[in-house]
């Protein structure tokens, strides 16, 4: 895509996103400001030329042989409209060829019907309330560079990394953490320290620390409230899925 097609859609894609809602964040990193080298942008016009729906296709260094999908659609900025999303993946995506893709629950039958969907999960969005979080110093943590350039704080047990935590991506506005222990160093509070320096580090960066978990991953949501993570009440749905024929 030419770099003057793409800021084009990125300049009509801004003006239905909310760039200051968690609800938005992850859709607006992908359509606004991944790399533009490496982003394909779609979009849906209704009769009167308003924008109504997007795909932004991704290619990122996390999965490498799978783009990432955001695909976002409504008839009114609130209610979804599947016969857009169904053209909008159809356009956008080839067929037999693998994708990472999220948008929001209610577009799961669109999606469905072009993409053969594998483990989906329903996500939560929570954000960091500034108020419950108690940084959490811990001498075994250590800063290290992480993706992208962006630190990662890790513990590490005889030589091996037991626990770390860092940014999966980064906007203007705000950067999603995430964090991984090993199950046989789980219990310790060391899953906690590491969030809890990563969360620090995004909040000096004067972005809003959001952290994005599967509503069935009930360890990992009781780390994050623990931290001061508060539910936003939204929700992604996502899965690896393939391209119908």
């Amino acid at each position: 895509m030419a770099m003057d097609d793409l800021e084009r859609l990125r300049l009509k894609v801004r003006l239905v996103l909310d760039l200051s809602a968690p609800a938005d964040a992850l859709a607006a990193h992908y359509a606004l400001y991944y790399d533009p080298t490496r982003t394909h942008l779609y979009v849906h016009e209704d009769a009167s030329d308003h924008v109504d729906g997007f795909v932004a296709v991704c290619q990122t260094g996390q999965r490498l042989f799978q783009p990432t999908v955001v695909l976002r659609t409504s008839l009114d900025l609130v209610h979804p409209d599947p016969r857009a999303a169904v053209k909008l993946l159809r356009q956008a995506l080839a067929p037999g060829r693998p994708y990472y893709l999220v948008t929001t629950p209610d577009l799961r039958e669109p999606v469905e019907k072009v993409l053969d969907i594998e483990q989906p999960e329903v996500n939560r969005v929570y954000r960091l309330d500034l108020v419950r979080f108690q940084p959490l110093i811990n001498v075994l943590v250590v800063a290290e560079q992480g993706l992208g350039g962006w630190p990662r704080f890790v513990i590490r047990s005889q030589g091996e990394i037991a626990s770390e935590a860092g940014v999966n991506w980064h906007s203007p506005h705000f950067a999603e953490v995430f964090v991984r222990t090993m199950p046989d160093a789980q219990g310790r509070g060391w899953g906690r320290a590491v969030l809890s320096a990563c969360t620090r580090w995004v909040i000096r960066s004067a972005r809003q620390p959001l952290y994005i978990v599967s509503e069935r991953n009930d360890p990992s949501i009781a780390l994050a409230e623990g931290v001061g993570y508060v539910d936003t009440g939204a929700r992604e749905f996502a899965g690896e899925g393939v391209c119908r024929l």
